[in-house]
């Protein structure tokens, strides 16, 4: 079946779209990363963030890896100059909120304003902060994330949550600032001086921001003033228009509200990238019906505006339905008129639909027909209630668990009212069993209970290596790159004087983890136990040496370690050790806690880590060798799922997600699943309910013929798939122009062609 959409682009769409293409496909919107240790342990200790792709601190060229077009900037570099002459640099720095906010203004005042021929949602960003100004914890936090390293841990915090857009669609920038400005005044007669002067950063910011929207109003205007061309010349103007009433008041439009939102992401992102934007049809909704009911804007216009908002940045994590506040069916009208935007236009984006079981039924299939339609994982597909019973298990309040949105990769929040310091934080627990055979395989009387004792205090002392970084992180975090845009839309920080990265600032501030090689773990101490301690056909002695050499010299040994019973086969067995062994993670991290006051939660998930983690590791006692991935997240180890999808999936929903903070599901269909020339909407929907209705919390589902993509790999100048687009992990990239080594990880994973 053809991926077909009824929606036809305009002209204008048509060309905008082309542009999209043109930057993606010549390497102008990728993601770097320094070494595999940064997607290993999310910290390298050389930064705090990903690698910027240009400018002063990017890293030898050689040594970056592609993550693929992941990004929302563009690295155009000339003729966008980039801004080197910070205030820090010139004047000195310092760890403190206005030195920070000085360098923020004079970034964004130096920035180019550029507007595009045939665009009304202008703005767009080309070099990030962390390139121009100095980001890096001092030696006591570097010290303490070497060793979590060492241990099998490590993170960095930045820039995962969710702002609440309607604080600044309601109040826009002037509202804003003079809600800065109101409680600066107030900490100034407390004698507060702390939270002055966050204040007084904040406001440096505010107006750098609404500069910047002037500068692309005056922009506008003048070219609108030398346009001999009528449409275009009535194009300008709206631009202009728009962002001069932005300067001075709240959108007042559908068409202003998208603009603000599009200024509002640059504004931020310049800081950090990772963040998500909540509920597009929540938060647009009352502009659209009232621009309809004014007669301004018909349903059409409305899909080609958010689709050109999302050819901006893809999408950025924006989710559609949900339930509301009285945990009725949220979904309206911007509910299809969001997912027919990505619809017409297809290939990457991160937007996230969410599933209940009271879904209007018509929107959820046509969700899924677009999902098995376009075939590259867009939109995800997330089961709101866990995320909801998820939010309220670690102690969310009512009023805030019920407004939460998909954020990111696989993570969730509540928002505005959470900085949940998500998807950045790893956790190995192979490391720690590695270490308890070196230290038992001389102990020829210990017992299973015994090892698994050792383990556990292993891990542990893992744990409490990755608490003391984090901690530590914590109390310069405010200091070192306070996320001030964020906390202009968050609940709190500005009634409270202090940023969202700050103790206090927030109602919540959970700690989520992400947990590396789970099945791997589950499947070497399954193997462990039969062989080693029931069956005593091996000693720890012989497994530890036939690891180390990497099962050379060893193959009788390393098939029966592999041709035991594996997570995914539906196997009661293996898949109840296997919860056992999740369940003890998620309560040993449960019971460590931050210096906010909050505990640690653990997510089945890792971002890319899995793909460069086992030569960093070595071959495991599952029977995996070096040379081989982990497996992604709660995913079998790629071809141990030997019975199919449903087994794969009854084995997957057999741990309890709400327990956990996020546990993407998996799946590479191969296009003969489907049978030829019936909508695939009824079979993606049926199986995301099944799944759904027996708890599992998301769903990546791509429809792609692995050989195709194999031979795109090794052709990947080929026309025809430059265009190909995969859902990754948590996020879809252009598959031809990501790192080599993912691509192989992606071509070994399990293409089903039948349940």
């Amino acid at each position: 079946m053809e991926n077909t959409t009824s929606f036809t682009k305009s002209e204008r769409i048509e060309r905008l779209h082309k542009r999209n293409k043109e930057l993606a496909q010549n390497h102008k919107r990728d993601i770097y990363v320094d070494n595999p240790e940064f997607l290993v342990y999310h910290w390298s200790g050389k930064a705090a963030a990903f690698s910027p792709a240009t400018g002063e601190t990017a890293a030898d060229a050689n040594e970056r890896i592609n993550l693929g077009d992941h990004n929302c900037r563009i690295d155009n570099g000339e003729p966008y100059p980039f801004v080197k002459q910070m205030p820090s640099k010139v004047s000195g720095f310092s760890y403190d909120p206005v030195n920070f906010a000085e360098d923020y203004a004079f970034f964004l005042d130096h920035s180019s304003v550029v507007i595009h021929l045939g665009e009304l949602i202008t703005g767009e960003f080309y070099w990030q902060l962390d390139e121009a100004r100095y980001f890096k914890y001092p030696q006591e936090n570097q010290d303490l994330g070497f060793k979590a390293r060492k241990l099998g841990a490590g993170g960095m915090s930045l820039a995962h949550t969710c702002p609440d857009l309607s604080i600044g669609l309601k109040l826009g920038w002037s509202g804003l600032l003079k809600k800065i400005r109101r409680y600066k005044e107030q900490y100034k007669v407390f004698d507060n001086r702390k939270s002055y002067e966050y204040l007084c950063a904040a406001e440096l910011v505010c107006e750098s921001i609404i500069r910047y929207v002037q500068r692309y109003a005056v922009k506008a205007k003048e070219l609108a003033e030398h346009e001999s061309d009528p449409e275009l010349k009535t194009m300008y103007a709206t631009i202009a228009g728009n962002c001069f009433n932005l300067v001075d008041n709240p959108p007042t439009t559908f068409l202003e509200a998208l603009q603000w939102m599009n200024f509002y992401q640059i504004a931020e992102r310049i800081i950090g990238h990772g963040n998500g934007y909540g509920r597009m049809d929540q938060l647009l909704i009352n502009f659209y019906r009232e621009d309809v009911r004014k007669g301004i804007l018909t349903k059409e216009m409305a899909r080609e505006y958010i689709a050109e908002l999302y050819l901006k940045y893809g999408g950025n994590y924006y989710s559609f339905g949900g339930r509301d506040q009285s945990l009725k069916d949220a979904t309206n009208e911007l509910s299809w008129i969001g997912v027919e935007a990505y619809d017409m236009l297809g290939g990457y984006n991160q937007l996230g639909v969410m599933w209940h079981s009271d879904i209007d039924p018509a929107f959820w299939e046509y969700a899924c027909d677009v999902v098995g339609r376009h075939g590259c994982g867009a939109p995800t597909l997330v089961n709101y209630d866990v995320l909801r019973a998820s939010e309220l298990r670690s102690g969310y309040k009512e009023e805030d668990a019920w407004n939460i949105a998909y954020s990111g990769c696989q993570w969730y929040c509540s928002i505005g009212k959470e900085y949940c310091d998500q998807d950045t934080n790893s956790l190995v627990p192979l490391q720690p069993m590695f270490r308890v055979i070196e230290y038992a395989k001389d102990k020829d009387t210990l017992e299973w209970d015994d090892f698994m004792a050792c383990f556990r205090k292993e891990l542990d002392r893992t744990m409490d290596v990755l608490v003391d970084f984090k901690n530590n992180t914590y109390k310069w975090q405010p200091k070192v790159w306070p996320e001030i845009v964020t906390s202009l839309c968050m609940h709190g920080p500005i009634e409270n004087g202090r940023d969202v990265t700050d103790v206090r600032a927030v109602a919540n501030n959970y700690t989520s983890v992400n947990v590396l090689g789970v099945p791997n773990l589950c499947d070497s101490l399954f193997g462990i136990r039969e062989l080693v301690f029931k069956q005593k056909k091996y000693s720890l002695e012989e497994l530890d040496a036939a690891l180390k050499n990497n099962w050379a010299d060893n193959e009788v040994m390393r098939q029966e370690f592999l041709n035991q019973p594996k997570f995914g086969n539906d196997i009661d067995a293996v898949d109840n050790f296997t919860v056992e062994v999740c369940t003890m993670i998620r309560s040993m991290l449960e019971e460590k806690h931050n210096i906010k006051g909050f505990h640690f939660r653990p997510s089945l998930f890792q971002f890319m880590g899995h793909t460069y983690a086992g030569p960093m590791l070595g071959a495991t006692p599952d029977g995996r060798k070096a040379e081989e991935p982990l497996a992604h997240g709660m995913n079998p180890m790629h071809g141990r799922n030997k019975g199919g999808i449903l087994p794969t999936m009854r084995s997957f929903t057999k741990l309890n997600y709400a327990e956990y903070q996020g546990g993407s599901f998996q799946i590479e269909l191969h296009p003969s699943f489907f049978p030829e020339g019936q909508p695939r909407g009824k079979f993606v929907s049926a199986f995301a309910n099944h799944i759904f209705d027996r708890g599992g919390v998301q769903i990546n589902l791509n429809v792609v013929d692995l050989a195709t993509l194999e031979d795109a790999m090794h052709h990947p100048d080929k026309e025809e798939y430059k265009g190909i687009v995969v859902k990754v992990t948590g996020y879809s990239a252009h598959f031809v122009f990501m790192d080599r080594q993912f691509q192989e990880e992606f071509i070994k994973r399990v293409n089903y062609q039948n349940i």
